[in-house]
């Protein structure tokens, strides 16, 4: 008997106990579109870091031990998703993750959670977004937001005002890296959130309009979106459309039940319409 008759996708990301984040919104979200989730935590939080107060636990001494686990099981990935990398150890665990796991049939997207707003995160030395480059040359799909595209191709960062052929690219810089598939995230359009994407060869830029303020975990879920239609065989420009939509319907809901900013996105009452493709 095989452990791999069924679609698995490896998501490499810490785990968040309390406000829908990395893994704990993956899980769910690839679970419900027919895939087997398997978890390789990097980091294990009781609540993100954006509360004042959280309990945290890194779990790099333990990865390789996990994974050798994985191996000794002769386990198959239909993906490989990867999120937020905390150290140059855990970049050069996955890389090795993905060398050893992946095959002819296997799916690499990485969400190279560095940065927002245009700066990197305090966790981020020069020497790991060095490192994150070599990662994301791995990578089939890569789902940046703006600030990351620009630090991955060193870029000018700017908040507002890219024009078409700017955005081009910056994707074309990132194509030369690696991926084939690119979604760059977050731009801002006036009142309108845009994705420019990189499809084979083919640039697109879809816009959705505001839905209300910016939440923790909506990258994540689009990673997750993205990640599981790729392993579904659904086109990557319908895939981007269906995440964006998603999570603008979710943000909505959101604001409706008046939830904190710190806990993330209600996503789990429009599951069904996911699981569907009932978004408009």
């Amino acid at each position: 008997m095989s452990h791999n008759n069924q679609k698995k996708i490896a998501v490499i990301n810490d785990i968040s106990g309390f406000g829908k984040c990395s893994i704990a919104v993956a899980l769910p979200i690839i679970s419900h579109m027919g895939i087997q989730c398997c978890p390789l935590p990097t980091s294990i939080f009781s609540n993100h870091t954006g509360f004042d107060s959280f309990y945290y636990e890194d779990f790099t001494g333990h990865m390789e031990q996990y994974i050798n686990e994985w191996k000794k099981l002769d386990l198959k990935f239909s993906a490989i998703a990867s999120g937020f990398l905390g150290s140059d150890m855990q970049i050069e665990i996955v890389e090795g993750f993905i060398h050893y796991f992946k095959d002819d049939n296997t799916i690499i997207v990485i969400d190279p959670v560095m940065g927002d707003n245009g700066h990197a995160y305090p966790t981020y030395t020069k020497k790991m977004c060095e490192e994150m480059k070599r990662l994301v040359a791995l990578a089939d799909i890569l789902t940046p937001n703006l600030t990351e595209a620009c630090i991955l191709t060193d870029t000018p960062y700017k908040h507002e005002g890219w024009t078409k052929s700017e955005l081009l690219e910056l994707l074309e810089k990132l194509n030369d890296i690696g991926a084939k598939k690119i979604v760059i995230t977050g731009i801002h359009f006036g009142n309108f959130l845009g994705n420019a994407i990189y499809d084979d060869g083919k640039f697109y830029i879809q816009k959705q309009k505001k839905a209300g303020r910016f939440r923790s975990g909506t990258g994540d879920i689009f990673s997750a979106i993205i990640a599981a239609d790729a392993v579904n065989g659904v086109a990557f420009i319908d895939s981007v459309k269906k995440a964006s939509t998603f999570i603008k319907r979710c943000i909505a809901e959101t604001e409706k039940l008046d939830i904190p900013l710190t806990d993330g996105v209600c996503f789990e009452e429009l599951l069904p319409k996911l699981k569907r493709g009932l978004l408009h």
